[in-house]
């Protein structure tokens, strides 16, 4: 049996951390689908300005929706949602078969608007009904500003994926907006068919520290802050607060691990995925892990859902002057300026293949 399907069978669902209009017009997506136990899939800036950058497949939609005068962000938005909602489309089947749990797909707000409560509540309310597909989660960062959006976003019936995550704290906020949301729709009596996941980075940890600590301790940070994460969410939803929620038919916020790349050219290509198996959560993974995994992968332990050593782990790295929580901070706000800085390099990217169509017509 693939390490793929033994995941999927241990109850994590196993995500793409991409999406093309390659992947889907080549059948490539639905392979994975079919033959890889791929249930969902996730999206972000840098994909996309990669994927408009190295391909003309795009080229055809971009030119037709410059003649009917778009352009910029709201052209881009467009090619985004015509992906998306096509991947979406894969995933229907899935997503009703679990009844909401699994087979989403993810897109993000623009990241310029990550400390703007207001203007990233808009621009998900816009984009999801734009969608019109129960199963697209709109990304929000778990930024101070971002966390009151994401709570109106529930509220208003807009599934969230919270995304730039890095801390147990991180999570716990996130997960804090995710209930008040719900609970107030509860209290309200609004039906119950919104989601959530709370997005976690991983390997960004291990790099941060790679050059600072010692050998025994490289690519390891990732793993502890996940374990210890993983312990805060197995402890919440065993929590009466959260009983309440899925007793009134909603779906808990379900853990993903995103990130999940391995940086280290040292290390093994699955560690993050091995590493971080467990019941009811997600693992997002870039195509070459996602291929890595099928090809030699091997599933050993599951993640214990009371941390193991994490804490041990975590105790050494702060003998070797790693401040957790300061670097958490740092990480995410070094993670929202990634993102902004790939979505204005797409929006050049998209100015540029305008004007190279424009003149081409």
């Amino acid at each position: 049996m693939k390490a793929t399907q033994t995941l999927h069978d241990l109850g994590q669902s196993l995500w793409l951390d991409n999406i093309t209009r390659d992947l889907l017009d080549s059948g490539t997506l639905k392979r994975y689908i079919d033959e890889l136990s791929v249930t969902g899939l996730t999206s972000n800036p840098t994909i996309f300005d990669q994927a408009i950058k190295k391909s003309a497949s795009y080229d055809p939609a971009i030119q037709q929706k410059l003649s009917e005068g778009k352009s910029g962000e709201g052209l881009f938005f467009e090619l985004a949602l015509e992906d998306l909602t096509r991947a979406a489309d894969l995933f229907r089947n899935v997503h009703n078969q679990t009844k909401g749990v699994d087979g989403w797909v993810s897109l993000e707000v623009s990241p310029l608007l990550a400390y703007d409560t207001a203007s990233t509540l808009a621009a998900a309310k816009d984009l999801h009904a734009r969608a019109a597909r129960p199963n697209l989660f709109i990304k929000i960062p778990g930024t101070t500003q971002g966390l009151p959006a994401i709570e109106e976003a529930i509220f208003a019936g807009v599934s969230i994926n919270v995304t730039l995550l890095f801390s147990r704290e991180h999570y716990l906020a996130a997960a804090e907006a995710y209930l008040r949301g719900i609970e107030r729709r509860i209290a309200a009596g609004l039906s119950t068919n919104v989601g959530s996941v709370a997005s976690v980075f991983i390997s960004r940890w291990d790099v941060a520290v790679s050059k600072t600590v010692s050998d025994d301790l490289r690519d390891k940070l990732g793993i502890a802050i996940a374990q210890r994460i993983y312990k805060a969410y197995c402890d919440l939803l065993a929590t009466p607060r959260w009983k309440a929620v899925v007793d009134a038919g909603y779906n808990p916020q379900r853990l993903l691990w995103a990130s999940t790349g391995t940086k280290d050219p040292r290390a093994s290509d699955v560690l993050y995925i091995t590493a971080l198996a467990a019941p009811n959560t997600v693992n997002t993974m870039p195509e070459g892990t996602l291929k890595a995994l099928a090809a030699h992968g091997q599933i050993g332990g599951v993640m214990a859902r009371d941390g193991g050593d994490c804490e041990e782990v975590l105790a050494q790295f702060g003998k070797q002057g790693i401040n957790v929580d300061e670097l958490a901070a740092r990480l995410q706000e070094e993670g929202a300026k990634a993102f902004s800085d790939s979505w204005n390099e797409l929006m050049k990217v998209i100015e540029s293949k305008s004007m190279v169509l424009t003149q081409g017509a």
